[in-house]
């Protein structure tokens, strides 16, 4: 295995190198430096200087180029106060925590809101996937972290916007190869132009990887488009998406010494259960923005998801009703809307911006349970309806009092309505509905210090409902009671930052600074795992951080980005459990830091080594059981090289290139100690992506 892996290694090294000498001219690069660049974070366009909030940007290149694109946390590493876990298990889907939020999260994303191309991913009862993320296809990233509800309602204690490519002025195919160990190989299609007043954007990819661990393979095919189409003072973006996975396997937690014995190995629970998971998900949506003459911007958006969900989860079989209804499915049915106006003008004679606008989502998730007999569907045990609806009205005002100085005030009003509807009623009647409303406001001032550094505070506030799976009754009554909603009410955020933004040295060096203090009342917890079931309760916890980016143009030809994070997660308040008073919270490192040095030659050649360290953290609530610390160094190399109309990309990859013991991911409060996910060893990739213009 070893020389085929330096096999591989020298051939596209090879080709890589070969290329680039032999065409010296092609493919120019402009020297390095640090632009001024717009985000939407606010609802509407502005320069990123002008937002009272941490947010970072993350172009095509740090998605995209060189990348084996297995998971969205090989870009977002390279964000100060983001912690991203569980890149190679499908199954569980990627888990985002930002300042905290989403970490208890078992599997996806919870806490954060997450769109693509103004179209939500995150449903209304605040879960939120990446499965239907295509990275091959994304332009840019934006992510605001920290309390952001005042605007994007429940669930926002971060908010993640991605963009897809557009078609651009010229025509374009594009085709991609990509391969490496653990049998990854993915093939990717994309196609975009502009016919007269109409921009076009289609991409289709297909995957196929075996993973490091056994049990652990999963196959996908996505298919993404967009269509933007150009009138006079209006503009209407039409996107279209499906995503075909009928496979992701699930290897499980195993133990400290089933690690030590072998780290490739699956729970031999999940191999008995046959753990998997088989989607479907269709998406179309649209959004219409119009200038008219009065200088008012009209946004209106419409969305329709459908979802169809089956898994077998690694359930033992020894308690009636209640751990051994390891079969899920559902289907699932997400729509909604929204319409903003943007009235950009002046107030008291300063300048001023104002945003109003509403919200509107919809979820109907047709859920069952059937027994999980070593691998086999077995009797119905639980049959419900679940609905969420939620409407938020929100209000953002930016105004300049003088020339350097600006003051931003916003709010927001949410309705949450959880409701179920009990089909299974053997064992009594759980049908149930909660609902919550809360009021999020936000106020923020921008100093521009001097031409090259600008000063914010701001006072943020967020909220965030329990979802379906976390409302799911305590252990204590699940004999009784399969469904129903427990007693698990909605968190709230308050938070305080102070914050730097400056560009020095001629454009040719960016520091991004924030330091913030938070205290969350009644944060959802998770307390316990039994048959592999998370169950939730709530905890005060207080926060404090310190985030910095650093990213310096050392010349025409070299770049070194940095992201440093410190922070302290702790529980205040916990009544069912007041031993846990003063403990971390679980999941999260107190220090973490990337650095990642890039090389880009003028004929096309790049070189780009990066390193992401992370500090041991505790895994329970209890502080019992610490997950080490790692550091993980990854290489890639290739060229770029343009010969009339085509360019040829090759690329080659190394992850884990020091060969480092550790986890790519761990289950909080996992239950007897089947908490650890091994991540693969040292292991090689390539790549080409041949493009043509015609």
């Amino acid at each position: 295995m070893y020389l085929e892996r330096e096999r591989l290694v020298r051939r596209w090294v090879g080709i890589v190198l070969a290329i680039a000498a032999a065409n010296p001219a092609a493919a120019e690069t402009d020297p390095i430096t640090i632009e001024e660049v717009l985000v939407v974070t606010t609802r509407v366009s502005q320069p990123i200087d002008e937002i009272p909030a941490a947010v970072s940007v993350i172009g095509r290149d740090d998605v995209q180029l060189g990348r084996q694109q297995l998971g969205l946390d090989e870009a977002l590493n390279r964000v100060p106060g983001v912690f991203a876990q569980n890149r190679y298990n499908f199954a569980q889907d990627l888990r985002l925590a930002v300042r905290g939020f989403g970490a208890r999260a078992n599997f996806g994303i919870r806490g954060l809101k997450v769109y693509v191309d103004g179209i939500p991913e995150t449903t209304a009862d605040g879960q939120s996937g990446v499965d239907a993320i295509d990275l091959g296809a994304v332009e840019r990233i934006e992510i605001t972290r920290g309390p952001s509800s005042a605007l994007y309602g429940a669930s926002s204690g971060g908010v993640l916007h991605l963009f897809t490519e557009d078609g651009g002025e010229e025509g374009r195919l594009s085709a991609s190869i990509l391969g490496g160990e653990d049998g990854y190989r993915k093939y990717q299609v994309k196609a975009g132009g502009r016919a007269g007043a109409v921009d076009y954007f289609a991409s289709v990819s297909d995957l196929t990887y075996d993973g490091y661990r056994d049990n652990a393979r999963v196959e996908a095919t996505q298919f993404n488009g967009k269509l933007n189409y150009q009138m006079d003072n209006a503009d209407l973006t039409v996107v279209v998406g499906a995503v075909d996975s009928p496979k992701a396997e699930d290897a499980g937690g195993i133990t400290a010494a089933q690690v030590a014995a072998e780290p490739s190995q699956a729970q031999p629970r999940n191999l008995s259960s046959n753990s998997d998971e088989e989607v479907e998900q269709q998406k179309i949506g649209w959004v219409y923005n119009r200038t008219f003459d009065a200088g008012f911007e009209l946004t209106v958006r419409n969305y329709y998801v459908w979802r169809d969900f089956g898994a077998f989860l690694p359930i033992g079989s020894h308690i009636p009703f209640v751990a051994d209804d390891g079969v899920v499915e559902f289907d699932r049915f997400f729509y909604g809307g929204g319409m903003q106006l943007h009235f950009p003008g002046t107030l008291f004679g300063r300048e001023n911006r104002l945003v109003v606008g509403f919200d509107i989502d919809q979820q109907e998730d047709d859920r069952q349970r059937y027994i999980n007999n070593a691998g086999v569907r077995g009797a119905l045990s639980f049959d419900q309806i679940e609905e969420a609806e939620t409407y938020g009205v929100y209000l953002r005002n930016e105004l300049k009092v003088t020339d350097t100085l600006a003051f931003i005030l916003g709010g927001r009003y949410d309705d949450v309505e959880l409701s179920v509807d009990d089909k299974f009623i053997a064992n009594g009647d759980q049908s149930s509905t909660l609902d919550f409303d809360e009021f999020s406001p936000m106020a923020g001032i921008v100093w521009q210090m001097s031409d090259l550094t600008n000063v914010y505070v701001n006072y943020a506030t967020s909220f965030e409902t329990p979802t379906f799976t976390e409302l799911a009754s305590p252990a204590r009554s699940l004999s009784v009671n399969l469904g129903g909603f427990n007693d698990v009410t909605a968190q709230e955020a308050t938070s305080y930052e102070l914050g730097l933004r400056g560009r020095y040295l001629n454009d040719r060096l960016y520091i991004d600074a924030a330091i913030y203090t938070m205290d969350v009342e009644d944060e959802i917890a998770s307390v316990s795992n039994i048959g592999n079931r998370s169950f939730f309760d709530n905890a005060d916890t207080e926060r404090k951080g310190f985030e910095l980016t650093a990213i310096a143009s050392l010349s025409e030809r070299f770049e070194l980005s940095l992201a440093y994070t410190r922070a302290r997660y702790e529980f205040d308040k916990f009544d069912s459990s007041p031993g846990l008073v003063g403990n971390d919270l679980p999941g999260l490192p107190e220090t973490q830091y990337f650095a990642e040095l890039a090389y880009r030659h003028e004929n096309g050649f790049y070189a780009i080594a990066d390193v992401l360290y992370a500090d041991d953290f505790q895994i329970n609530n209890a502080n019992t059981l610490m997950n080490e610390d790692s550091t993980v160094w990854n290489f890639r190399l290739g060229y770029r090289g343009d010969e009339g109309r085509w360019r040829v990309s090759p690329y080659v990859g190394i992850h884990n290139v020091t060969d480092e013991d550790y986890m790519s991911n761990v289950r909080i409060n996992g239950f007897g100690g089947r908490v650890f996910e091994p991540g693969p060893e040292r292991y090689f990739y390539a790549g080409i992506t041949i493009d043509f213009h015609p």
